[in-house]
């Protein structure tokens, strides 16, 4: 019994990878091919994982369960404000006057649109509420806020119709937000939703930057947003650990160090 209850435990953990790795979905006979198991296999350890709330099962296939551990959205413009306004004015030093740029609903991405405040004649895209707020209205900016209901808890536009709306556009820049940057599974987000939104974004855009702070080195999430090799450049503060700088490296993304420029 023991060692049955240890296998199924694994099996546990390698469908919860797999699916991570997969996007945060994932169909059933995905799951059986990549781990090498029977269909039934996987339906029986993800019964297991549904009862321990960590999957959803729906018709053919599964997906993580949204965790509950990100912080509020005022918390986190508050957690290591100083680094992410060095951040915000790396990458108001990168986009220039006139610039058509997305912008999405993270705290960082919400310093970079205070950074903006000076430039002008920008083209705007964005699902921010605080975005749409700080840029609108401003030295002959044109903003454009995705449709859709706001959420409660960030202020977020999110659903078909954003989706819809913000493949209609064409930016030179996608500046992202991401929750964690793993050395192995690379730019990963919380949420499923963002996570959808970010990589339609990611389509529409000539260059695409991910704004973080040092403190998302090392950290886990959920859902993987993309390819590392998708995104351009990392904006952050501070040097990464070699692990993670050699993922960088090996996916040809340069990495700009707030105050510094280009550090690889």
């Amino acid at each position: 019994m023991p060692r049955t209850q240890t296998r199924g435990n694994h099996r546990e953990r390698e469908i919860l990878d797999e699916v991570r790795l997969a996007g945060g979905a994932a169909r059933i006979h995905f799951l059986a091919e990549r781990l090498g198991v029977s269909e039934e296999t996987i339906r029986r350890n993800v019964k297991a994982l549904e009862a321990g709330g960590q999957i959803q099962k729906v018709h053919g296939g599964v997906y993580l369960v949204e965790p509950q551990n990100e912080q509020p959205f005022r918390q986190r413009m508050d957690e290591n404000a100083d680094a992410k306004r060095r951040i915000a004015a790396e990458v108001a030093n990168i986009i220039q006057d006139g610039d058509a740029l997305f912008l999405d609903i993270g705290s960082t991405t919400a310093y970079i649109a205070q950074a903006l405040q000076r430039h002008a004649d920008l083209f705007v895209v964005t699902n921010s509420l605080a975005v749409a707020h700080t840029l609108a209205a401003r030295n002959g900016n044109r903003v454009f806020m995705a449709g859709g209901e706001l959420r409660a808890h960030d202020g977020g536009a999110f659903g078909v119709e954003a989706l819809e709306f913000v493949r209609r556009f064409s930016v030179r820049y996608a500046v992202l937000s991401v929750g964690a940057i793993h050395a192995d599974a690379g730019f990963m987000l919380h949420d499923m939703q963002e996570a959808e939104f970010s990589r339609a974004v990611m389509g529409c855009a000539q260059t695409r930057i991910v704004a973080a702070d040092s403190e998302k080195f090392g950290r886990n999430a959920p859902i993987v947003l993309t390819e590392p090799a998708t995104v351009d450049m990392l904006v952050t503060e501070a040097p990464p650990p070699r692990p993670i700088a050699d993922l960088l490296a090996q996916n040809d993304v340069d990495i700009v160090l707030a105050g510094v420029g280009r550090g690889g």
